[in-house]
């Protein structure tokens, strides 16, 4: 039977690996930051809060046996990821063409859309989906109670909404802002290049583990 100590290490644990997954480049960090340095600091951060969403929905479903689903029905796994890698490319299909549209700043709207925004690329993104189905159950400990469950939930949305917030505010500086506006076509080009390639790449790699397991 587990101790106090060993769920407080496991969460502890969890914890720190998911936020160096976090911290790592990818396309939550891009469409925060392009929110806002492009719209606002407050739309950043509701894309911050759904981004915190999502990583909820994934810890939920992996502390509902997603391992075990995606061990049971690999398909089920391409198929996230294949879809995953379709949004990411709609994403960057979307920057790329707005590239040249003129800079909003200051939107504050109370609209959901950055939320909603934020909350399907977290559910779409492929990283995300292989951390909480792999990694993230790994780490799990045996038979959590309540409590231990109830504090992994909360560490998992925070981790993911405080980073995303910082980066938020960090991008909305006037000194950031003022780079962007006047760098905005070239960058917003480069992120959507960016984000094209991961998606590429992710239909790529789907593709040849196809091959190679058919070849097999």
């Amino acid at each position: 039977m587990n101790s106090l100590n060993d769920y407080i290490f496991s969460l502890f644990s969890i914890a720190a690996v998911q936020l160096v997954a976090v911290m790592s480049p990818g396309p939550s960090f891009l469409i925060t930051a392009q929110a806002a340095v492009a719209r606002s600091r407050s739309d950043g951060i509701r894309i911050a809060l759904g981004l915190g969403m999502g990583s909820l929905v994934w810890a939920l479903a992996a502390l509902l046996g997603l391992n075990v689903l995606f061990r049971a029905l690999p398909i089920l796994l391409v198929i996230a990821k294949f879809l995953g890698a379709l949004f990411i490319l709609w994403v960057a299909f979307q920057i790329f063409r707005h590239a040249n549209a003129p800079l909003a700043i200051e939107n504050d709207s109370p609209t959901e859309q950055p939320v909603r925004k934020g909350f399907l690329t977290q559910i779409a993104n492929p990283k995300v989906a292989v951390f909480f189905g792999s990694i993230f159950v790994s780490m799990l400990p045996v038979n959590p109670p309540i409590g231990a469950i109830i504090a992994l939930l909360v560490i998992v949305f925070l981790i993911e909404f405080v980073w995303y917030s910082v980066v938020s505010i960090t991008f909305s500086l006037r000194t950031v802002r003022e780079l962007y506006t006047a760098a905005k076509s070239w960058a917003d080009r480069a992120t959507g290049l960016f984000l094209g390639a991961l998606g590429a790449k992710l239909l790529w790699d789907l593709g040849l583990s196809e091959l190679l397991s058919f070849g097999s």
